[in-house]
């Protein structure tokens, strides 16, 4: 299954103000928001070190560097609540996805998607479309903040199906 709930293109109960004011946490630790982000085009994506999907880090680095210029970035959070995927800490994620992955998009620390203790960003990105089901789910996020579109786990990042929802957002031919 490539694309999780195609038919959510819009979610109008999804404001971006709200996403773009969630407190997050940089992979560095700095408090961030959304708002830096604001304009762009933004995928957001769950990572893991010890995943099947791993590899997808290098398609995510190439479309965040293909469309960069034009008001795209890619935003990895990681999170360990599937199969215990990434149990690194955040210093260890950093230094797996710089050495081995060449990543330059932003990375957070780590969060939680499932249960009571859910980040808050993804409790927004989930409520109108089910639970996170794996690692390198992706959300496609639009220049005025409001989600356009989820990608599955096996959605691979150059794939057609997002590289089409990127470009049509970006107004790219």
């Amino acid at each position: 299954m490539k694309t999780l709930f195609a038919s959510l293109l819009m979610i109008s109960s999804l404001h971006a103000a709200d996403l773009q004011s969630i407190p997050l946490t940089s992979i560095d630790g700095k408090e961030v928001t959304l708002k830096e982000y604001a304009g762009k085009a933004v995928l957001i994506v769950n990572v893991a070190s010890e995943c099947g999907y791993t590899g997808q880090y290098a398609g995510l680095q190439a479309l965040h560097d293909k469309y960069a210029k034009a008001g795209f970035t890619v935003l990895g959070f990681p999170c360990n609540d599937f199969g215990g995927q990434e149990p690194g800490s955040e210093a260890d994620i950093k230094t797996f996805c710089s050495s081995r992955y060449h990543v330059t998009f932003p990375m957070f620390s780590k969060v939680k998607i499932l249960g009571a203790d859910q980040s808050p960003l993804f409790a927004q990105l989930t409520a109108t479309g089910g639970d996170v089901g794996w690692n390198f789910e992706k959300f496609l996020i639009g220049k005025n903040g409001q989600l356009l579109s989820r990608f599955g786990s096996d959605a691979e990042p150059q794939g057609a199906e997002i590289e089409a929802a990127v470009k049509k957002e970006l107004g790219q031919p």
